[in-house]
């Protein structure tokens, strides 16, 4: 079994990143020629900064936004109500429709690309932590908390998991965000 040169941790055989700190995993050309070759991780990782999923989710949140806006005043002008339940607070999370929406349109753009309209302007894209491609499951996991929970789990993936660069609910579904589209 490899071990990160990073943190040392123990990396599965087929992981592209570091479980533990997210470093990308490299297997150099020498040691590809040896039956018994242990990647070797590279010491920098091709992890997305923060800046960069910020705005990424700030392009996302604009067109949703504007879809969602087109389609409330479109509703109000023929008269029908846009609230999951009528009279209740837009405020609360979880029976907030606008919130349900962003979190539908995240969990089938990422869960099928794994990139919304807005990581692709910013190339960059969710991978599980072994460098595969997400699923529905990892990316409806990974968007409930920016969709509903954004302060909390950016705060708490801010404060526990700075190296990895993993909100909660990334850490929760197993991904990262990657350069690169």
């Amino acid at each position: 079994m490899p071990f990160c040169a990073n943190c040392g941790n123990e990396i599965p055989e087929d992981a592209k990143f570091c479980p533990k700190c997210g470093t990308a995993v490299i297997k150099t050309f020498e040691s590809a020629l040896v039956a018994n070759s242990q990647p070797v991780a590279s010491p920098k990782p091709s992890l997305a900064f923060w800046w960069e999923r910020f705005l990424a989710w700030l392009i996302d949140v604009a067109i949703v936004g504007l879809v969602f806006s087109f389609l409330r005043l479109t509703a109000l002008l023929g008269g029908l109500s846009f609230s999951l339940i009528p009279g209740w607070p837009a405020w609360i999370p979880f029976l907030n429709l606008d919130s349900l929406v962003v979190f539908l349109y995240w969990m089938l753009m990422e869960g099928s690309t794994g990139q919304s309209l807005g990581k692709m302007v910013m190339r960059i894209k969710v991978v599980q932590l072994d460098g595969s491609p997400v699923n529905m499951g990892n990316a409806a996991v990974q968007s409930v908390g920016k969709a509903f929970l954004l302060p909390l789990d950016l705060l708490i993936g801010w404060i526990v998991y700075p190296r990895t660069r993993q909100r909660l609910f990334n850490y929760f579904s197993r991904t990262v965000v990657v350069k690169g589209s």
